[in-house]
């Protein structure tokens, strides 16, 4: 008889809908993660006590740890369910959606409030498109070094999630878009908008609300140093306040 997998997914049809959970189990094979068993259920979406149900909704992308589309919470942690592998969890598996974004259904979130935040502290390199940029600037090897580590981040929410600051009736934008403000001042050609940068998270909602939990750095899945960007920003705001008071 092949070995088998249980899972325990938290369901509701809609945001407004009943929650109710179900059982399912799932023949093992190796190297099977989290995904591998949604789409074996996807297929055969009948519960372990043998009921038939709809097929669970879930999403995901590229499949190998770069979109961040997939977080849920697997076995009460957020974390990717590509790179969530059986070998290295806990039975009978418990499948949640994410409680800090809107709920659509199943194990499925709306995390357009982050993309929101996002657009607020300007996180990309201004290019208008209108003359050749050439090879673009060059930079440091231990500038770019520092800076590919928070262009890690694949807003996937994880720490979103784990931030007691961050969630539905707060105004804090979240660690993840921090760690945007601090990539982005980095690069020569973004440079010129740091202030503006700084003036969106000084206000409510900014990095004033960081409780300094550092829950954020324990739950990414790219290690990415989120508390050492919110300390460099904190002197940068401070820089920020001096030159706005005094007008220089």
């Amino acid at each position: 008889m092949s070995k088998m997998v249980e899972l325990r997914i938290l369901r509701q049809e809609g945001p407004n809908a009943p929650k109710r959970w179900e059982t399912f189990t799932v023949a093992f094979r190796p190297r099977m993660n989290v995904i591998t068993c949604l789409q074996d259920i996807q297929k055969n979406p009948v519960t372990k006590d043998g009921k038939t149900t709809t097929p669970v909704a879930w999403d995901c992308n590229c499949l190998e740890e770069v979109c961040g589309a997939c977080t849920m919470l697997i076995n009460g942690r957020p974390r990717q369910s590509c790179s969530a592998l059986l070998e290295q969890l806990d039975q009978p598996i418990e499948l949640k959606p994410l409680t800090k974004f809107p709920l659509v259904r199943d194990l499925v979130v709306d995390r357009q409030r982050m993309f929101d935040a996002l657009i607020r502290v300007r996180a990309w390199v201004p290019i208008d498109g209108t003359h050749d940029l050439g090879p673009g600037p060059r930079l440091n090897p231990s500038v770019q070094g520092r800076a590919y580590e928070f262009s890690r981040c694949m807003t996937c929410g994880c720490c979103m999630e784990a931030c007691p600051q961050y969630g539905a009736g707060r105004a804090f934008i979240g660690p993840a878009p921090m760690t945007q403000v601090e990539l982005h001042s980095m690069h020569p050609a973004s440079a010129m908008h740091q202030e503006a940068r700084l003036h969106a998270i000084m206000g409510p909602g900014g990095l004033g609300d960081c409780g300094n939990a550092q829950n954020c750095v324990q739950v990414c899945p790219k290690e990415i140093p989120i508390t050492d960007a919110i300390g460099d920003l904190g002197r940068q705001l401070t820089q920020q306040f001096a030159k706005d008071f005094f007008g220089k």
